[in-house]
């Protein structure tokens, strides 16, 4: 028996690797999260069992703690077990507390990565996340901390010239405020809505106003000078499709 935890990529069913499909071709049971497009299913063989698992704000289908146990169940019940999760299971995936279950059951495991959202999702644009002379380093943080934590982690003093929110919409106006405590709020952001997806969708503005715009998850935030060097970009593609 052996768990393969895979990353399904930003959204685009395209963007899964060549190795998940493998894997995927040879399941007897998925289990899947939210963020991973139902199209890459198909990859699997019809006998397979499919399990919905999916976690979004405010909307817990399963704990991570009720995943945990549905994963070791069905990995000691059958050969091949597929773990599928949005973007790379490592980036705020919970990849690592799943593998130590596995561990503690003495199941075998595998980890296929994933293209995680934060950078596939602004690079298909054409949006550079550094570019030379200009930003040289970037930050991938959450934008949602779990609330059970005794003291915050993040503490936005971040001082990499690009930062990449995941999962920071709905506290969007509390984290660009404690942002501009160590950056001009003039500072170019866009977000960018179900990124790679048919209905993906741009949002540009400052820090300082980025959080009056209306703007729906999944989404995720890009801050810094490379936004407003994207623009360019941005405007040239758009006249190019018109």
């Amino acid at each position: 028996m052996v768990v393969s935890l895979i990353g399904a990529g930003p959204g685009d069913a395209d963007l899964i690797t060549l190795k998940a499909v493998k894997a995927l071709n040879n399941a007897d049971v998925v289990l899947y999260d939210y963020l991973a497009n139902e199209e890459i299913l198909e990859h699997a063989p019809e006998t397979a069992k499919l399990l919905y698992v999916g976690k979004k704000s405010g909307e817990h289908y399963k704990t991570q703690d009720e995943i945990n146990e549905l994963l070791v169940k069905e990995a000691l019940e059958n050969e091949h077990v597929v773990r599928l999760k949005g973007g790379d299971p490592f980036v705020f995936g919970r990849g690592g507390e799943e593998i130590f279950a596995l561990m503690d059951a003495g199941i075998k495991f595998e980890v296929i990565p994933g293209v995680t959202s934060a950078i596939g999702a602004p690079t298909s644009l054409g949006l550079p996340i550094t570019q030379r002379a200009l930003a040289t380093s970037f930050t991938v943080v959450t934008g949602h901390e779990d609330p059970t934590k005794a003291e915050k982690q993040v503490k936005w003093d971040f001082t990499a010239d690009t930062l990449i929110i995941l999962m920071g919409i709905g506290n969007i106006k509390e984290n660009t405020a404690e942002i501009m405590k160590h950056r001009s709020p003039d500072t170019p952001v866009c977000a960018i809505e179900k990124g790679t997806l048919p209905g993906e969708n741009i949002i540009f503005g400052t820090l300082e106003d980025i959080s009056t715009k209306k703007i729906s998850p999944p989404a995720i935030l890009i801050i810094g000078d490379v936004v407003g060097l994207y623009k360019e970009i941005y405007d040239y593609t758009k006249e190019d499709k018109n």
